[in-house]
């Protein structure tokens, strides 16, 4: 599975509920990991695993909309609860989009600037 984000990997989970009628309903949700300009992202991942990370339990960071120069001092993972932001690292032409929903890794040294359009609400863990 071949993209110009890179993708690195992808988990489907199908929940079948059904009664003794054989009628059943399915609730699909899909979890994909992708790669670009060095930052990992996970789009919609499963509950089992935030909890199995430890995720809910993690320090929260929160910023209004802003834009502002970051530099990664150690590897950070987070999880977005809420908000948009535009992620350039220093010296690319182009962004990565992260929001809610999304669980990321930054790697240690990267600078970037941070471009928030909507307010983030966000768990993070330093490694």
């Amino acid at each position: 599975m071949a993209s110009l984000l890179g993708v690195s990997s992808a988990t489907l989970i199908v929940a079948n509920r059904g009664g003794s009628g054989g009628g059943c309903s399915s609730r699909i949700a899909m979890s994909m990991t992708t790669e670009k300009l060095g930052i990992k992202i996970e789009k919609n991942p499963p509950e089992s695993k935030l909890t199995q990370m430890g995720v809910r339990n993690w320090p929260k960071w929160g910023c209004p909309p802003s834009k502002f120069p970051w530099t990664y001092e150690a590897k950070e993972t987070c999880y977005l609860l809420q908000g948009k932001v535009k992620v350039t690292p220093e010296g690319a032409k182009e962004c990565v989009e992260i929001e809610a929903g999304d669980l990321v890794e930054f790697p240690k040294g990267m600078s970037c600037t941070w471009d928030v359009s909507l307010t983030v609400d966000k768990h993070y863990k330093f490694a």
